[in-house]
């Protein structure tokens, strides 16, 4: 029996309202596959969507996978290889005002019966809360990060801003998801009805997440000059609010001691590239820290597939109690062991026995001797490669979808 004919309830038109474009970590790792399963069970889908270099974009409609997507305007940053380029206040006030009308105008152009809020940001949620207006579409709102706490914000009116749209908007929502228990329990000490509010973690897409062919693996680890290296992989934003990569360069420096082979590859562009390269020159590091930079999305598994150990760092804060980490999933899709720390859901999200090493956060002494200990003992990696690989099987999207999303669209 198909997905499609396992469940015969009315099909719905179904809009998501994006402040970025499918690129980011958000639009690639949750939207999108959100959107493409929910075509495979027959809804129709719509992404109407901002974008990092909007005057450049070689197509602006497209259909890929069944859902019909259009960028409409320029997102509130721009990037541009791994460069990451803010507006001034007034280019920003001009660019947020024409990307609020034009998400609008797609919104009651092409009438919905749900309208998602991807991101309770400014622009999305005011074009979606007029269109319910005209529309009487319901609204749904996805929660997939603390975003006051997470951004970088040049005056404190911005960070004002955003968080009274966090704390504001899910009071008009007809429904809640949100991605971390953490944000969960934020809604409902803001006294949002617990009956509004539904947990729908991350996850992975199988069909992105194999393993390359074996010459390409070869040519790879050749230009990188990594034969005979234990490649230790950050992959993701470089932005030190969310992702204190900081922590893992102390912790190189320990395990470099006890291990000269390992390097350490750093996958993904953002604000704080520069930074981190100053920081790897002032420890001299430059020959065992390689930056790769952004990478194109269909990429990505190649460089998962170089890993011997992924790591996400994390602080004990509420920016990592507020994400629900994509590289878990990618990792345990990937056959990698994966290293973060117990902070927010990441414990329960291992599971028992768990499929992830745990490190006191914010410690690059335990980072570093649990990295060096995973090295050594090859039982350990065998078996966290095992549980991973049982642990994400109720992480792929698909079963995200037809087993928790589903009932939320029909509550």
């Amino acid at each position: 029996m198909s997905l499609r004919e396992s469940y015969p309830k009315p099909k719905k038109k179904i809009m998501f309202l994006l402040t970025q474009d499918l690129n980011s970590p958000s639009g690639l790792g949750r939207y999108f596959p959100l959107a493409k399963n929910l075509v495979r069970l027959g809804h129709s889908v719509r992404i109407i969507a901002l974008h990092s270099d909007f005057k450049n974009i070689e197509s602006r409609h497209q259909v890929k996978n069944g859902v019909e997507i259009k960028y409409v305007s320029q997102m509130h940053v721009r990037k541009l290889g791994s460069e990451t380029i803010y507006f001034n206040a007034i280019e920003l006030l001009w660019i947020s005002l024409k990307a609020t009308w034009n998400l609008f105008f797609e919104a009651i152009r092409h009438p919905a019966d749900i309208l998602i809020i991807a991101k309770p940001h400014p622009m999305n949620s005011i074009a979606a809360i007029l269109a319910r207006v005209f529309t009487k579409s319901k609204l749904f709102l996805d929660c997939d990060d603390y975003e006051a706490a997470s951004n970088r914000f040049n005056k404190n009116w911005q960070k004002n801003i955003i968080g009274y749209f966090e704390d504001n908007v899910p009071r008009i929502a007809d429904q809640i998801t949100t991605n971390t228990y953490f944000i969960q329990e934020r809604m409902i000490n803001l006294g949002i009805q617990q009956n509004r509010i539904h947990y729908l973690p991350n996850g992975v897409e199988k069909e992105r997440f194999i393993v390359p062919d074996r010459d390409e693996r070869k040519k790879l680890i050749s230009e990188l000059d990594l034969k005979d290296k234990k490649v230790i992989a950050y992959i993701g934003s470089v932005n030190l609010i969310n992702h204190p990569i900081n922590i893992l360069i102390d912790a190189i420096k320990i395990v470099l001691k006890k291990l000269p082979v390992v390097r350490l590859m750093i996958v993904g562009g953002g604000k704080d590239i520069e930074l981190l390269q100053n920081l790897v020159i002032e420890s001299n590091l430059e020959e065992e820290v390689l930056f790769l930079g952004r990478v194109a999305p269909e990429k990505v598994a190649k460089y998962y597939d170089l890993a011997n150990i992924t790591v996400d760092p994390v602080y004990d804060n509420d920016v990592a109690r507020g994400r629900c980490p994509l590289k878990m999933f990618e990792s345990w899709a990937m056959g990698k062991p994966f290293v973060t720390s117990d902070v927010g859901d990441r414990r329960k999200l291992a599971g028992i026995p768990p499929a992830a090493i745990l490190t006191k956060p914010g410690d690059s002494n335990d980072l570093a001797k649990k990295i060096i200990d995973l090295f050594i003992d090859k039982k350990q990696e065998i078996n966290l490669k095992k549980r991973g690989n049982l642990r994400v099987q109720q992480y792929y999207w698909s079963n995200i979808v037809q087993n928790s999303f589903l009932l939320i669209l029909d509550d």
